[in-house]
């Protein structure tokens, strides 16, 4: 079974439901609130654990943040690294507008307060098996990756949002890099699509890469092994958690040793699925679901992977 540390953000978030995105100066109402478990690395959580994975998770929860804690436990994350804070949680205000696309404004709160001997208690307590997951919403990324790498861990980085910190990450240890097309050719350092997993295979040749195309597909590469996918055409209600779902499941495929064909297989139905549910954790689908979609082929034909552009 696959086994993941998630050193990973936890946000409440504020969900606005709207015609269209606020624009500057204008001041518009909303035509619903809700209020959500997310972050990416809650996200992540959850997608791992309903895809089979067996889920750490650790992090820092606010003087707010009880229903955080309480969304992890109901799906089955190992909460033993979960320490509580007098401060206020990650907070996120997000915009989904009537096409099911989101704008979003994060707050890091307790997600920018983890120390370096927090992180050591953690990776002590999770042993010397298994991978360690990171994103771009914490602050020591390149703290947690280094000792991770140090333990003989592997480690998988989800390098957003993305900015200048990655380039201050120790990336040669990272054995998976999940990123878009911005962020896999801003750290590729090329222009065209095309370059991206060729310029990072000989940046960091132990690196394996899953790169995400948004309605084109995605492709991956481990060492000599490659695959590449389209996506379902499915109604689109929100699409705040798919790529996180994406992750989670293919991650949780990969490490289970499966091929990169069947692992971006069921990322694809179960983040097809996650963009047909309003919400965030809460729209990552069960595996037990995703599994029988896939087999029964209830989302329709898989389209062709678009192609580089």
């Amino acid at each position: 079974m696959a086994k993941i540390l998630n050193f990973g953000s936890l946000n409440l978030d504020q969900v606005y439901r709207v015609d269209a995105f606020v624009q500057p100066g204008e001041t518009k109402s909303s035509l619903s609130l809700e209020t959500h478990c997310g972050g990416k690395g809650l996200n992540q959580s959850v997608a791992a654990a309903r895809a089979g994975a067996e889920v750490w998770h650790a992090g820092l929860i606010g003087c707010d943040g009880d229903m955080l804690y309480d969304k992890l436990e109901e799906n089955g994350v190992n909460l033993t690294l979960i320490e509580r804070s007098a401060d206020v949680s990650g907070q996120a205000i997000i915009q989904v507008d009537n096409s099911g696309q989101n704008c979003i404004l994060l707050y890091g709160g307790t997600n920018q307060a983890l120390t370096e001997a927090y992180i050591d208690r953690a990776l002590a307590a999770f042993g010397s098996e298994g991978l360690v997951l990171v994103q771009n919403e914490t602050n020591l990324v390149g703290t947690i990756i280094e000792r991770a790498h140090q333990k003989g861990l592997m480690v998988a980085i989800n390098a957003a949002p993305m900015n200048d910190k990655v380039f201050s990450y120790p990336l040669e240890h990272v054995d998976w890099l999940v990123v878009n097309e911005i962020e896999g050719a801003a750290i590729a350092g090329c222009e065209h699509e095309a370059d991206i997993l060729p310029a990072l295979s000989k940046r960091y040749p132990k690196m394996n890469v899953l790169l995400t195309l948004g309605k084109r597909g995605a492709v991956c590469a481990r060492g000599n092994e490659r695959a590449k996918s389209g996506i379902y055409d499915v109604k689109v209600a929100d699409t705040t958690a798919a790529g996180d779902t994406f992750l989670g499941y293919f991650l949780t495929e990969a490490l289970d040793g499966k091929s990169l064909g069947d692992a971006l297989a069921l990322a694809t139905v179960a983040s097809s699925m996650c963009v047909q549910v309003m919400g965030a954790a809460d729209s990552v689908p069960l595996r037990e679901d995703a599994l029988h979609a896939l087999e029964t082929g209830a989302l329709g034909a898989l389209g062709e992977w678009g192609g580089w552009r």
